[in-house]
C-alpha cells in the first residue's frame, strides 16, 4: 500500500488537532509549526479535509480548524479516503464471472490480492486517530523524560 503525503499530513493534523483539548479552533501555523509540515500544503490538506466533513472551521482572528467528530470515531481509513480518494479492490475482480477474462497469472492472484485488500481495509478502519494521539502523547512524554536525565 502506498500512502501520500498528503495523506500522511492529513493524518497527522488530525491527530494535532485531537491532542488539543477541542474547545477553540487551532490555526493551520500552529499545526504546521508542530509537525513540520509546510503551511501553505497543510492549508490544501485542511481544505480538503473540511470539503470531506472531517474538519470544521472558523474564519477570524481567533479561527481555525476543529475535528468535525470525536477522534475516537474519526478512522485512518476516513482520512485516506478524503484526500487520496475510495479505495480500490483489486482490479478487473468482481466475482467469479470476471475470472474467465482475465489471464492465468491475474485469475489466479485475483482473489489473493482481494483478501489483501480487504485485510488492509479493515485495519486501516480499525485505527482511530484517538488511539494515534494517544500514542504520540506516549512518545512526547519519553522524549520530556529523556531530556530530564
Amino acid at each position: 500500500m502506498k500512502v501520500s503525503l498528503r495523506s500522511t499530513y492529513g493524518i497527522m493534523a488530525a491527530v494535532d488537532l485531537a491532542m488539543q483539548d477541542g474547545s477553540s479552533p487551532i490555526q493551520a501555523k500552529s499545526i504546521a509549526r508542530r509537525q513540520g509540515i509546510p503551511a501553505r500544503f497543510l492549508e490544501q490538506v485542511l481544505h480538503a479535509m473540511k470539503r470531506a466533513g472531517l474538519v470544521s472551521s472558523l474564519r477570524g482572528a481567533q479561527g481555525g480548524y476543529v475535528l468535525s467528530k470525536k477522534a475516537s470515531e474519526l478512522s485512518v481509513a476516513e482520512i485516506l479516503e478524503a484526500l487520496d480518494g475510495p479505495f480500490l479492490a483489486v482490479a478487473g475482480f468482481n466475482g467469479q464471472n470476471h475470472l474467465r477474462h482475465l489471464g492465468k497469472s491475474n485469475a489466479l492472484l485475483a482473489k489473493v490480492w482481494d483478501r489483501v485488500y480487504k485485510a488492509e481495509r479493515q485495519v486501516l478502519e480499525a485505527i482511530t486517530v484517538e488511539e494515534l494521539a494517544g500514542q504520540q502523547r506516549q512518545l512526547e512524554q519519553q522524549r520530556t523524560l529523556m531530556y530530564h536525565i
